[in-house]
């Protein structure tokens, strides 16, 4: 596994793709106003470490480059700019900026009760999930429709709103990359991630 300095410059890296007007604005916000290099993606799920949410965003993206690539060919970009994967892939999970910080928890070993850290969860900016990334993204630069859905939908099933509507069907018929970036979403956190044991 990389370093944090090390996913942060992969990160930088393809970000720098991405030449929409607002992009440096918002790379500005994420470098110097969030913890998104140094913050876990999950308090106590897939990399609940120190760097884990940029790793995962690496994930992610790399993961649904290559769907799209077995989904659509070499020529994918007939269907989906490298500055949309990019866009979708990397920033899908910005909604988890500065909501988690460093506690302890009570945890059974060998019979015993001992305090171990972790991630305690405090969203300053209770918005939902997917469509919090996509609010704070769109405060910068403006996403695409098809951007903002796979944003939006990147929970599929575990989005709480699936639950009540229709809208996620809607989503994956009309927009087959919100398909493609729940499965990669899904794919990193489960295949390429470290996950805590309970």
């Amino acid at each position: 596994m990389q370093s944090i300095e090390e996913n942060k410059q992969e990160f930088l890296q393809i970000y720098s793709t991405i030449k929409r007007e607002g992009a440096d604005k918002l790379l500005e916000y994420i470098t110097n106003s969030t913890d998104f290099f140094t913050a876990p993606a999950s308090g106590r799920r897939h990399s609940a470490f120190e760097g884990g949410l940029c790793f995962h965003a690496l994930n992610v993206y790399k993961r649904l480059k290559q769907n799209i690539i077995s989904e659509y060919g070499q020529d994918y970009s007939s269907k989906i700019s490298d500055e949309s994967i990019a866009i979708i892939g990397l920033l899908h999970d910005i909604c988890k900026v500065n909501t988690y910080t460093k506690d302890l928890r009570n945890k059974k070993e060998n019979g015993q009760w001992i305090q171990v850290p972790y991630f305690a969860y405090n969203n300053p900016l209770p918005y939902g999930h997917g469509e919090k990334s996509v609010y704070v993204v769109s405060a910068y630069m403006r996403l695409t429709r098809e951007e903002a859905m796979a944003i939006n939908w990147h929970m599929g099933p575990y989005d709480p709103r699936a639950q009540y509507s229709s809208d996620l069907d809607d989503a994956f018929q009309k927009f087959p990359i919100a398909v493609l970036t729940f499965v990669s979403d899904l794919e990193a956190s489960f295949l390429d991630e470290p996950r805590e044991e309970n």
